[in-house]
């Protein structure tokens, strides 16, 4: 293969790239909106401030509809329409809706969302009233909400499209057959956020079927991370009202928990906390010295590489992977709330430019 076609392959989307490793029949739609292949971007700060030269961000929020929720839902969907579903259901805390919407769009399905009151950002509230969705707003917690579509979806003729639906974390898993692809073998850490945790369960996953075909020597230490104030597998219970400005993460009682676990343990890894202050310092950081605009809970990832940083681990020779799950175009609120001051207003002159910029006047 020349690499123009490597290339044309490589942006095909999830369905066909990777169509041999999923559960893809010839009745399956080869549907795609672009998803997959998202760019493994090497850190030029981060990195050199924890001893960790080989330290990469694995930007997902490059994925259409702005988070790495596109390579599973593909898939669900897709298995959705090769089943003749024609409605499909999810809870969202906001990235599940909007790739669903999405999606649905595309394929001309009926798509139903149901989200928590107050506790979905604008930015993703706003993609799924755009590609049309029926929204429903629950008053109630995520967790709440997920019961309900469960639910639904039981009683009658609609297909759920969480990562409760395994055809989700199938797609997801395509994440970890790509860093593989671009870095040559597996990465030392995967530094990851753990919300719902179907996406440390896929890493894990496709990590683990890339080195079961040989393609990888080794697998990494899988380092999930959550936000204090919703930290079920941390506690080793479930939070009832969990707390975070991270509102991707928000859960406090995760679909895929037992899985996690199973990641962590099977790869010698860790699930922690990062509080809030650490999180909206990494995401601070990750946009001025990196040039990465991620959301809050995207952020988790990086405030766990350095808390674990902070706490003895060492990363020299080491090479590690942040996934960076979302823009930062989800909440783009934050950004203004997070401005240490406004923009400055000034008259339209050289004068007042050279003077706002404390330059002196040429001549």
């Amino acid at each position: 293969m020349d690499k123009t076609e490597e290339d044309m392959r490589a942006n095909c989307g999830v369905l066909r790239r990777y169509r041999d490793l999923l559960p893809i029949t010839s009745a399956t739609p080869m549907i795609s909106l672009g998803e997959g292949s998202t760019p493994l971007v090497h850190s030029r700060y981060i990195g050199k401030t924890i001893g960790c030269e080989e330290l990469y961000f694995k930007l997902e929020g490059c994925n259409p509809s702005g988070s790495f929720k596109d390579r599973g839902m593909v898939v669900a969907v897709a298995k959705a329409m090769e089943a003749r579903s024609t409605t499909i259901v999810c809870a969202s805390t906001g990235n599940t809706s909007a790739s669903a919407a999405a999606y649905g769009a595309y394929c001309g399905l009926r798509t139903v969302v149901l989200v928590p009151k107050g506790a979905v950002a604008s930015g993703k509230l706003a993609q799924a009233i755009a590609y049309g969705a029926q929204i429903l707003v629950v008053k109630g917690n995520f967790d709440q909400a997920l019961e309900l579509v469960r639910e639904l979806s039981n009683s009658h003729p609609i297909t759920l499209v969480n990562s409760v639906n395994p055809h989700r974390l199938q797609g997801q898993k395509t994440a970890a057959f790509e860093v593989v692809d671009v870095l040559g073998d597996a990465p030392d850490y995967l530094f990851i956020p753990v919300g719902n945790a179907g996406n440390i369960t896929a890493y894990w996953m496709g990590f683990s079927q890339y080195f079961a075909m040989e393609r990888i020597a080794r697998r990494p230490r899988m380092m999930g991370f959550q936000a204090e104030g919703a930290a079920p597998i941390v506690l080793g219970h479930p939070v009832e009202h969990p707390t975070t400005i991270a509102s991707a993460i928000r859960i406090g009682n995760p679909a895929s928990w037992r899985q996690a676990v199973a990641a962590r343990d099977e790869s010698g890894g860790r699930i922690d906390a990062v509080s809030d202050e650490e999180i909206l310092a990494a995401y601070k950081l990750m946009a001025s010295r990196e040039g990465i605009f991620c959301e809050p809970a995207s952020a988790a990832s990086v405030a766990g590489l350095m808390k674990s940083a902070r706490d003895g681990l060492d990363l020299t020779g080491k090479r590690a992977v942040c996934v960076i799950t979302g823009t930062g175009l989800k909440e783009p609120e934050l950004a203004a709330q997070q401005a240490a001051a406004p923009p400055l207003e000034i008259e339209a002159t050289l004068a007042m430019v050279e003077q706002a910029l404390d330059l002196v006047a040429m001549g």
